[in-house]
């Protein structure tokens, strides 16, 4: 037994830093420590590395709220982003808790102990065993190691580069050269702008069909005065309650009002694209929200088109060829470089193998309880953050009500929670809502599921979310605790 620990987390970036964070400021007399299969911490934000990668929501709520986000810039770049982790990192003092490049293989509970005991391959690729009284999955919900791509027809008769987003070559130089984005969504509308700024001598990008697309300012001017009159806090504080009701009432309107809603995103863009460029390219077949909306610092994607610098397909592939793409529409494009930015492919825990009492844990036949913990599963918790709203705000009362829940345990002498399922409120609808994307689709066989009624059901909703989970009782029937037995009592279950 190489490692006890009493909290383990597992992953480095925006989730498990600021569960850390919060932790480490509201449960002091609990100890833990995280897992970062990578080398450095920030999760996405240390993974993606292809040009102009940023935030699609404002950072008055992509940050945490226990430290304001003092730039004024609405969207911030991944650099920006991993320079605020490390601020937190070295404020709350986490550094000396994070052990990069462990690996978790897998996890199982022991209903006897009552402990998770973890397989991990450390940085030399030796297997070490750690042994766990609480484990939280802070790992987000798409594979590391490879994203989603499709199987593109006679796609090796090309001779040119092609690249997935998530794994984008070190100083990839594409100055000078055509280049061909595949793809519709928060990738791909910032590659375009990116890529023609730096050089490229012409981007296209390649769409089966159109995405909604929000512009929104690149500054955000009122903060920036806020903050010469008002305390930081204060400033950001009331910034963030702002774009929470803005996005709260977006999305509302989308649900209510769904033609009304259409009716002025496509307005907007209308008057971006100046008639320089086809309405037919943003203008879907669905509603908003049905597939998560985009959002484009001042038109940036918009002036690009407008200006001929970049252009806009929307068709579908025949077939590869050695110097593009051939379209059924019977055009070619021409490329040296090509851009599958085609999605992720859906995980949940980071590909951990987890049992429990060496029976297998499929995600997928469980529920979320208060949208935070599994059913059915002991001492465990996971972060899956908001398809309509900043990641980041599901964090924040995530990680509140998991430090309440450890101090209710230390108060009452319980070492083991246990969510009980009901498997009368299983619906076949995942965690992540009706959203249509394809990401989402994929996810079926892998995500929790939704539950009929409340403490099952996944809102979606900030604002319900953080007033259910600050005066959730712990004594409502469902959460099964065990009173603490002293260790020498217990006896490992053997598993076979």
């Amino acid at each position: 037994m190489d490692k006890q620990v009493d909290i383990l987390i597992i992953g480095a970036g925006i989730s498990g830093i600021g569960v850390a964070a919060h932790l480490s400021q509201n449960c002091p007399q609990r100890s833990f420590e995280i897992i970062e299969r990578r080398q450095s911490f920030g999760g996405t934000w240390d993974l993606f590395q292809y040009p102009g990668i940023r935030s699609d929501s404002d950072m008055s709520t992509f940050g945490y709220n226990f430290k304001p986000w003092k730039k004024t810039n609405v969207l911030a770049d991944g650099a920006s982003i991993k320079g605020y982790l490390a601020e937190v990192i070295q404020e709350k003092a986490l550094h000396s808790k994070i052990h990069f490049q462990h690996r978790v293989l897998s996890a199982n509970y022991d209903s006897q102990t009552r402990k998770w005991t973890l397989r991990i391959e450390n940085a030399e690729q030796q297997i070490e065993t750690w042994v766990a009284n609480f484990v939280l999955g802070c790992t987000g919900y798409y594979n590391y190691d490879q994203g989603f791509q499709p199987d593109f027809p006679n796609q090796q008769a090309f001779k040119g580069t092609f690249i997935h987003p998530q794994h984008w070559p070190e100083n990839l130089d594409y100055r000078g050269k055509k280049v061909l984005i595949i793809g519709s969504g928060a990738t791909a509308i910032t590659l375009v702008p990116a890529m023609s700024k730096g050089g490229a001598a012409h981007v296209t990008m390649l769409q089966r069909s159109p995405t909604y697309i929000a512009s929104v300012p690149a500054m955000d001017f009122v903060y920036q005065q806020m903050r010469k009159v008002l305390p930081e806090d204060v400033a950001y504080k009331i910034t963030r309650a702002r774009n929470i009701g803005m996005q709260r009432a977006i999305y509302a309107l989308a649900q209510k009002q769904p033609k009304l809603l259409r009716t002025l995103l496509l307005k907007s863009i209308q008057m971006q694209l100046k008639g320089k460029v086809d309405m037919k390219h943003f203008t879907p077949h669905y509603n908003p929200w049905d597939q998560r909306l985009c959002v484009v610092p001042d038109g940036d994607l918009f002036k690009i088109l407008r200006e001929g610098h970049a252009s806009i397909e929307t068709d579908q592939i025949a077939s590869f060829t050695e110097t593009g793409v051939q379209l059924k529409s019977g055009k070619h494009l021409d490329a040296d470089i090509i851009v599958s930015a085609t999605g992720l492919n859906i995980q949940i825990l980071g590909g951990i193998q987890a049992t429990i009492d060496g029976e297998p844990l499929d995600t997928s036949k469980h529920m979320l309880y208060q949208g935070v913990m599994v059913s059915d599963v002991p001492n465990m918790a996971m972060i899956i953050g908001y398809i309509n709203a900043s990641w980041t705000l599901k964090v924040d009362v995530a990680a509140d009500y998991i430090c309440r829940l450890l101090n209710y345990m230390d108060r009452q002498g319980y070492d083991e929670v246990i969510p009980q399922g009901d498997q009368t409120e299983l619906l076949e609808d995942t965690v992540m809502g009706s959203l249509s994307s394809g990401y989402i689709a994929r996810a079926a066989d892998v995500m929790p599921k939704q539950g009929k009624h409340a403490p099952w059901r996944v809102t979606n909703n900030y604002l319900e979310d953080r007033k259910t989970l600050k005066q959730a009782s712990f004594e409502d029937g469902i959460l099964k605790f065990k009173q603490a037995v002293p260790a020498q009592q217990r006896k490992p279950k053997l598993v076979s």
